[in-house]
């Protein structure tokens, strides 16, 4: 059983499911408006840990500088979002959480019955009402309760609204309190948007070229009888018949193909950087100070001075 005495110990705190896996780290504490006693703790969760998910810690215990709770992992971020933008837990917020992790409302811890997804191994607290869901279980009975549920805790925060009409004052130990606010933590993450390949493929297209050919034709000569050309004229017979031919040639295009390389192609990315604006929700914690007359603002700057 976490007490009282052991918040300090448990906000800022790493919380560990059975199986030793880490659920997240305590961000507030939320006590029990009857007895005081510490009864739920939000944890980070969600995408960069912006989301605050409700897990009990009435039957956690300390192991070391962190703290164990009888509820998986997987369970606990399954755990329905509270709005606790007011400060406190309403009866159907408690009774939500209680159907979602299998407690029975009435306080005895042991699991509903009919319910589902329940604390494995959670011991059952015969004869005495919890710290988890007592604020609930026993408001209608208690003096001046207008509602139940469990207010925060709240790393080092001031401890009030111990029930209506009940005194304020800080939580044992402290003399201030921590005011905190949450700050967008953007990231950025790689994914895929496609791909680029490079396919060869054969195509056919008809070429032309234009190349010269060459042909041969005849043409006579004559040549008269000189004193030069005389004798090679009367060496023959002086009248014979005779005949005489030449070859004639024409030329004719020969088509043939030839491969060779032209150019080299590849794929390259190329890395551009583009600016986009991300906007979020975020929320800040504000002090008030009652009892007195003061007009400064705690929580715009951080600091405050009373009148």
């Amino acid at each position: 059983m976490i007490s009282q005495e052991q918040i300090p110990a448990v906000v800022d705190h790493m919380i560990y499911d059975p199986d030793g896996k880490k659920i997240g780290e305590a961000r507030h504490v939320f006590l029990d408006e009857r007895t005081g006693d510490p009864e739920w703790a939000t944890v980070r969760t969600g995408l960069f840990g912006t989301q605050e998910t409700f897990v009990p810690i009435h039957d956690g215990r300390l192991v070391g500088d962190n703290i164990e709770v009888p509820f998986r992992r997987t369970q606990v971020r399954d755990a329905p979002h509270m709005d606790v933008s007011k400060g406190r837990l309403t009866e159907q917020q408690e009774r939500e959480l209680y159907s979602f992790y299998g407690l029975a409302w009435d306080g005895t811890q042991a699991p509903a019955e009919g319910e589902t997804g329940g604390a494995a191994g959670t011991e059952e607290a015969q004869g005495t009402e919890t710290a988890m869901g007592a604020g609930a279980a026993g408001a209608a009975g208690a003096a001046g309760a207008a509602t139940a549920g469990a207010r925060p805790y709240g790393r080092t925060d001031v401890d009030t609204g111990a029930g209506a009409g009940a005194a304020t004052g800080f939580a044992a130990g402290q003399d201030a309190m921590t005011r905190s606010e949450e700050h967008l933590r953007v990231g950025t993450e790689r994914i895929e948007t496609g791909r680029a390949r490079l396919l060869k493929y054969v195509v056919t297209e008809d070429v032309e070229q234009t190349v010269p050919v060459r042909h041969e034709e005849v043409r006579i000569e004559r040549e008269p009888i000189t004193d030069a050309n005389r004798d090679a004229a009367m060496s023959g017979p002086a009248i014979s018949e005779d005949a005489y031919e030449i070859v004639l040639h024409d030329e004719r295009p020969v088509v043939e193909t030839e491969t060779v390389p032209v150019e080299r192609i590849r794929l390259v990315t190329e890395e551009h950087v583009d600016q986009e604006t991300v906007r979020g929700t975020v929320r800040k914690e504000r002090i008030e100070v009652e009892g007195i007359d003061d007009s400064a603002s705690y929580g715009s700057s951080g600091t405050g001075t009373a009148a």
